[in-house]
């Protein structure tokens, strides 16, 4: 979960919203978003326990056709985006320590390196692939933690943060600026739901997934608006706004140059986590697909050790498409309002599952249902609504995505009958 959307989307969340308040309170309620669809997902997870996640869950509950779009978003957004993102940002912090003048082909050449050095351990063997993303995750929420109490204790003079609000935030609460910028929050969350891709290879899903799911989103919410209040309380509000590097900035006005761009090294290296999380987990969905869909089987072809190095590759080189020919901040938009609209369907589902199949064995049911998977919805679909009022190019393209998705269902349904036909036919 941790990566590019939380040292990145600050500067473009500063760009229309000058409380300190409303900020903290935005990656609060962003939290609390991710934690409500996590504990949602853990029902249907524990109901449903198979790889593939959205995937998985849409075409049990409502139709194939809805579990296939979804895993389209997934394989051309939902991972290989973020991982283009990661990548880029990796890259952009990592230049930090180079001259001003730099080449920008430098950081295209780091982000590009960096896919393919992962795509190489994790096509491997599993023992390998698993025990890098165990290190790098240890090592980002430490590093996150001894950032904050560091810059906390050498500032002397913070900037004011204050934790109540002020005249004119109500408003500033209830506009667009919060609702878009709540995107950008949603997709620094994106993760929360990663373990549902990995549901067949845990030990006991029904019995793990829960804790996964929800341990995981509180620490990464208390982590967020940690880092984002010592962001506020070190660096002045101008000098972060529409910038990229937010955590290089402040860890520039906390430390100096030198102590800048060590920790601007040192969350490049971070960055290497997300990179590796998305690798891990995206392709076991272009994995399911190609299980359940004739015409896309070599997506499902695993090596010696289990690994779908097919997928892996796939959807690799969709990344380093999106490296090579796309803008940051648009990609970040439209990925993740594709993203949000894709788990909105899912979180709807559980209200239909328990309609459809009331006897099926649910060995965890969601905490506080239905007042959970409702805030999600409530919050989530006000968000939606927004991004696609105020930002119709971005909210168009990613609903431009899920009907190429339905298109190819169609063209790939048509292909698996035919190829029935001839096998029945021979």
């Amino acid at each position: 979960m941790i990566g590019t959307g939380v040292f990145t989307s600050l500067g473009y969340q500063l760009e229309g919203i000058r409380s300190g308040f409303v900020l903290l309170a935005l990656w609060a309620i962003g939290g609390l978003i991710a934690l409500c669809g996590a504990m949602t997902y853990a029902e249907l997870g524990a109901a449903l326990p198979r790889s593939g996640g959205e995937y998985n869950f849409l075409s049990r509950i409502y139709h194939p056709m809805a579990g296939f779009v979804s895993g389209w978003v997934s394989a051309t957004i939902g991972f290989a985006a973020p991982t283009a993102l990661a990548a880029m940002t990796f890259a952009a912090y990592s230049t930090s320590l180079l001259p001003e003048d730099h080449s920008p082909l430098i950081e295209t050449a780091l982000a590009v390196g960096l896919v393919v050095a992962l795509t190489a351990v994790h096509s491997a063997n599993r023992r390998q692939s698993g025990g890098l993303q165990a290190v790098f995750t240890v090592l980002k929420v430490a590093a996150i933690v001894v950032f904050c109490l560091a810059a906390m204790l050498w500032v002397e003079a913070p900037q004011p943060v204050s934790f109540l609000p002020q005249p004119g935030d109500g408003t500033l609460v209830t506009g667009g600026a919060f609702a878009v910028s709540l995107i950008y929050v949603s997709y620094a969350y994106t993760g929360w739901n990663a373990a549902t891709y990995l549901s067949s290879e845990l030990e006991n899903p029904q019995r793990d997934l829960p804790g996964i799911l929800f341990l995981g989103t509180a620490v990464v919410t208390a982590l967020y608006v940690a880092l984002h209040y010592v962001f506020l309380s070190v660096a002045p509000m101008d000098a972060l706004a529409g910038e990229l590097e937010v955590g290089y900035i402040a860890a520039e006005y906390a430390f100096g140059e030198y102590g800048g761009r060590f920790a601007g090294a040192a969350l490049a290296l971070l960055l290497i986590s997300t990179v590796s999380a998305m690798t891990l987990a995206g392709p076991r969905v272009l994995m399911v697909i190609g299980e359940d869909f004739k015409p896309l089987r070599f997506l499902s072809h695993t090596n010696r050790d289990g690994l779908p190095y097919v997928a892996i590759m796939g959807q690799s080189a969709l990344a380093l498409i999106f490296i090579v020919t796309s803008s940051f901040e648009s990609v970040l938009v439209f990925a993740g309002f594709t993203l949000a609209l894709n788990s909105f369907v899912t979180v709807l589902g559980v209200f239909v599952l328990r309609i459809r199949q009331p006897d099926l064995a649910r060995p965890y049911r969601t905490f506080a249902y239905p007042v959970t998977p409702v805030i999600y919805l409530v919050l989530m679909g006000w968000t939606l609504g927004y991004v696609l009022y105020q930002r119709p190019t971005e909210g168009l393209f990613g609903l431009g995505i899920i009907a190429s998705g339905v298109v190819f269902f169609l063209l790939s349904t048509r292909g698996r009958i035919q190829s029935d036909s001839e096998g029945d036919a021979s």
